[in-house]
């Protein structure tokens, strides 16, 4: 079990949207709090859903989402926007009817800005995720010649980290030394464009035919669901059929396939969920004996 709940965390730091979930949703179960999150834009769009008001008060809410993101650090997600409203059973679609109607939806939101962790915090955890798959991965103890060779490369890869280490050094001396202006110039250059260039969080990516795109991905998740055993693999089946459902609702209304795409976002969404309780089911089992079966896509 412990094994698992390490996966689960490992994949969120990879920036899996289901395992991100999976983990506020643990941290905030005492305060009554339920999480629901989709990643647009580069942006992680999070909806916190509570029974009271008292449950959704805004500033000890952000900050305690906060405290828990950044200490997840996941992968190239630095821009969150949390959003509340008192829980409610119909949860499909949600971003869109936010985005629609967002003073009559929401009880509040705000954006948010994950810090970015440090260039040696991150190579301290990677070499110490490094390490641990490692040792976890030895059944037996390698012959001597072999712990020569691995002790050799270690110390190979030591030494490449120093010396990194050692001209990085040097180039952040001669930088505040003789470039410290040269470079001021040249980010008041660059800054303008990159304003410009923020994507709206509002908007998601246009696909040419999402009604087809959505049915390919639900044929490759239903089959990927035959080989999942693992609480990963259930949680990567829940991301793709969330996936499709939000590609099922993008079909406009206009189309002559809108009908049966509003019946397979039902469909999909219930898949995925039905996956992610699956996940969670196999983190606390202690010895899955056989895959179970994979939710239908007809």
């Amino acid at each position: 079990m412990t094994n698992e709940a390490n996966n689960i965390v490992k994949q969120a730091k990879q920036g899996s949207v289901a395992a991100i979930i999976q983990v506020l949703n643990e941290k905030l179960a005492d305060s009554g709090v339920r999480t629901r999150a989709i990643f647009a834009d580069g942006v992680l769009q999070l909806l916190c859903e509570g029974a009271t008001l008292d449950q959704l008060e805004q500033i000890p809410l952000v900050e305690r989402i906060r405290q828990i993101l950044e200490t997840i650090a996941p992968r190239n997600i630095r821009r969150v926007k949390i959003n509340s409203r008192i829980v409610r059973e119909q949860q499909l679609l949600w971003l869109e009817e936010i985005n629609r109607d967002p003073e009559h939806q929401l009880l509040w939101s705000e954006e948010i800005v994950l810090k970015k962790p440090g260039f040696f915090k991150q190579l301290s955890e990677d070499w110490s995720a490094r390490s641990s798959e490692v040792s976890t991965s030895k059944s037996a103890p390698p012959p001597p010649r072999k712990q020569r060779e691995q002790r050799q490369f270690w110390r190979g890869l030591i030494g490449g980290v120093i010396a990194s280490c050692l001209l990085l050094a040097g180039g952040w001396w001669l930088y505040n030394r003789f470039g410290s202006s040269e470079m001021a110039t040249q980010k008041q250059e660059n800054s303008a464009p990159k304003q410009t260039g923020v994507p709206s969080a509002t908007t998601s990516t246009t696909v040419a035919d999402p009604f087809a795109e959505a049915v390919r991905l639900a044929e490759r998740t239903s089959a990927s669901g035959r080989s999942a055993k693992s609480s990963a693999d259930w949680l990567g089946l829940a991301s793709q059929w969330q996936q499709a459902s939000d590609l099922m609702a993008a079909v406009p209304a206009s189309d002559a396939r809108y009908k049966t795409a509003q019946s397979r976002v039902t469909d999909y969404r219930r898949n995925s969920e039905i996956s992610l309780a699956k996940a969670k089911e196999l983190q606390t089992a202690p010895s899955p004996e056989a895959a179970p079966t994979q939710p239908a896509t007809q």
